[in-house]
């Protein structure tokens, strides 16, 4: 099966938008958009498929979570492209199983609106997709997408994350609270002192957190024959750890493709995580997949360290999109596209306070 894997540039922020094509000339090709940057990313996807896919619809189209640097820029593109199938979660549909987190302070529809005026941009789409005749779905663990299968989230999980998400009000507990001042201790982390590894010594952390919203992404895969595909927007290690777990249930095999989760943050993976989904390290300059991360124009410093040097010594090689745009093709592939080059092991790393 051929296929096209492209990871667009989205700014000077971070996010995602990746156009997939795969299928056959003998049978047909299908058309897989997941995320949309922000608004202004949207022109840049279309243009994209319509330089390279012209003429194609769009099959499929997933919003792996309500951020902004993911979801908004799909605005944009519904409008001008015809779209098959909507996979977005739509958290205020479960509002009636969590609004008991909000002793009173809300009835059931005004946490409703109040939950649709945070995400105005998910109400959007979904307002295109239904004038548009897109059939719209929500997205768990177990659904197929085309040929992919969705990993995580697990709906009851997904559901009970909602209180907790940065868009959802303030629920009674201090437990929201608490975890929407992760940003802040995280950001302090992030400037502490440096650290340095050699191949053998690994200092990303044993245990780590992100945000409610990251550990509600999609994950994906998909074998493309023989070429398997993981997928995995801003997913923390809750999520990987669950699609893991999913996944050996289903007997899949190791990816040799892998998206570096939320733009190579170090707060999204931890080595037990990456062990299980990439195997043990590697003697140095083994090279057994590949791994792409989206970053942002202005975000010199990511991928972290830590993370490109952890998947490296798993045998992946890291690209970063930063101002250009990556693809990773089998049977075809885009003519005159310019070699990547892939990030370097760094012997001084990231470090904590």
């Amino acid at each position: 099966m051929d296929y096209e894997i492209d990871f667009l540039p989205v700014g000077e922020g971070s996010g995602d938008a990746i156009v997939i094509r795969y299928g056959e000339a003998a049978t047909g090709y299908w058309l897989h958009v997941i995320d949309g940057g922000r608004t202004e990313t949207a022109d840049t996807i279309v243009d994209h498929i319509d330089a390279f896919y012209p003429g194609y619809h769009i099959n499929h189209m997933v919003v792996t979570h309500a951020d902004n640097d993911h979801a908004c820029g799909l605005v944009g593109v519904m409008k001008k492209k015809r779209v098959e199938h909507l996979w977005m979660n739509r958290p205020w549909l479960y509002a009636s199983e969590v609004l008991h987190h909000f002793h009173g302070n809300y009835t059931l529809q005004g946490l409703i609106d109040e939950i649709k005026s945070r995400h105005s941009y998910l109400v959007e789409l979904e307002q295109l997709a239904r004038a548009q005749g897109t059939q719209i779905h929500e997205v768990f663990q177990g659904d197929q997408i085309g040929k992919f299968t969705v990993l995580a989230p697990h709906k009851q999980r997904y559901i009970q994350s909602i209180p907790d998400f940065g868009k959802t009000p303030d629920r009674y507990s201090t437990q929201a609270n608490d975890l929407r001042r992760f940003g802040l201790m995280r950001a302090l982390a992030d400037s502490a002192m440096k650290l340095f590894e050699s191949w053998d010594f690994e200092t990303l952390a044993s245990t780590t957190q992100t945000s409610a919203s990251n550990e509600s992404c999609v994950v994906q895969y998909a074998n493309l024959d023989g070429k398997c595909v993981l997928l995995t927007a801003d997913v923390g290690p809750i999520g990987l750890d669950e699609a893991a777990t999913f996944g050996a249930q289903l007997g899949l095999q190791m990816p040799t493709f892998v998206q570096v989760p939320h733009h190579g943050s170090r707060h999204n993976v931890t080595p037990a995580v990456l062990d299980a989904w990439l195997g043990p390290k590697r003697p140095p300059g083994t090279v057994i997949g590949t791994a792409f991360c989206s970053v942002g124009a202005n975000k010199h410093d990511y991928p972290r360290r830590q993370v490109t040097n952890a998947f490296m010594r798993r045998g992946f090689k890291v690209y970063a999109t930063r101002t250009g745009w990556l693809s990773h093709s089998h049977g075809g592939g885009h003519p005159n596209a310019v070699p990547a080059v892939a990030e370097a092991f760094s012997f001084e790393v990231e470090g904590v306070s």
